[in-house]
């Protein structure tokens, strides 16, 4: 049976195969920023002219990272929200709202000598790394209100329904519960709030 082994060909760059007959052994190596020459660092692609693209995520960035924590605080305020657990979502929502405002706002731009161009301030000074950032953040405050929104809305329920959470939680039996009811108001919030048989 012939050998029906391919050429060697140069386009061939898969990091898993063997290498040629002949050749020895090489420790492994990061692939280069895309010239195919292998002698990159491997921070990021590299424009027509040479230098890196933009940078992506940098925990180590004080704005990147805010704006993530805007985004994770917001959406688990608003989960614990909707789940009915308002103190969590509230503390939440606040600390989502002040970590997306100080990602937008990020710190202010060093003094510069009179004359000279200021330089940009928080995300902008990111370049056009900025825009999931940004995008984080905003979803963060978005998220964020609607954590405090939904947790302003259930202190104000059980503040304006006092009285039918009060019997409600004395109440030792189901009959007592239900007798309840009758402290709630005939329309879609008491529909919602009265206890079911």
């Amino acid at each position: 049976m012939p050998d029906r082994r391919q050429p060697d060909s140069p386009t061939d760059d898969n990091p898993f195969a063997a290498p040629p007959e002949g050749r020895p052994d090489q420790p492994w190596q990061p692939r280069g920023g895309g010239d195919g020459n292998g002698d990159g660092d491997g921070d990021g692609p590299k424009d027509s002219d040479g230098r890196r693209g933009p940078a992506r995520w940098d925990p180590t960035d004080p704005i990147q990272r805010r704006a993530r924590y805007a985004l994770l605080a917001g959406m688990w305020g608003f989960f614990f929200g909707i789940f009915g657990i308002p103190s969590v979502g509230l503390l939440l929502g606040a600390l989502a709202l002040y970590w997306g405002i100080s990602a937008l706002r990020g710190k202010p731009a060093p003094a510069t000598p009179e004359g000279a161009p200021a330089a940009p301030a928080g995300l902008d000074a990111l370049g056009p790394a900025a825009r999931p950032q940004r995008t984080a953040a905003v979803s963060g405050l978005v998220t964020a209100s609607l954590a405090i929104l939904l947790a302003f809305s259930s202190y104000a329920l059980q503040l304006a329904y006092k009285d039918f959470y009060v019997c409600r939680d004395d109440a030792l039996t189901k009959s007592a519960e239900l007798q309840c009811n009758t402290l709630l108001p005939d329309n879609l919030v008491g529909d919602v709030l009265k206890v079911r048989q």
